[in-house]
């Protein structure tokens, strides 16, 4: 069963999402956080600030962990294939001013405060995790 990392970086009171390319393997087109899986040496913070370093360019001394919840472990069908996932959720502040260089795995970004998740198409249990962390 895959194990990832979904990755909420907040900043002046917003959150940052990101939409999905055409160019990654599963949930093209949808809004996420930074996300990635976990390798077998890595611990999920490890894979954490890895990924945040990887997919929008932001150094370890840039962020501070605020929270982290507790895994969520599903089953998602998407595009025909049938995929268990378990997801490792954490929540981080950006410390000053950043300019963000997003990868090839996004598209575009977006600030928005975390009561508007609701409003977009988003990878499976985003809004969730954006729910139970922000509670």
């Amino acid at each position: 069963m895959p194990s990832v990392v979904t990755c909420l970086l907040k900043h002046n009171g917003k959150i940052l999402i990101l939409k999905r390319s055409d160019k990654v393997r599963t949930y093209k087109g949808l809004w996420g956080g930074v996300a990635g899986y976990i390798e077998e040496d890595e611990t999920p913070y490890e894979t954490a600030i890895k990924e945040i370093k990887e997919e929008v360019g932001i150094e370890r001394g840039n962020v501070r962990l605020i929270k982290k919840s507790d895994p969520v472990k599903f089953t998602d069908y998407h595009n025909g294939k049938k995929y268990d996932w378990i997801i490792y959720p954490f929540l981080f502040t950006i410390e000053k001013e950043v300019k963000l260089k997003i990868d090839w795995e996004h598209s575009e970004f977006k600030w928005i405060p975390p009561s508007e998740i609701e409003k977009y198409n988003t990878v499976p249990h985003l809004k969730e995790i954006v729910s139970k962390i922000f509670e």
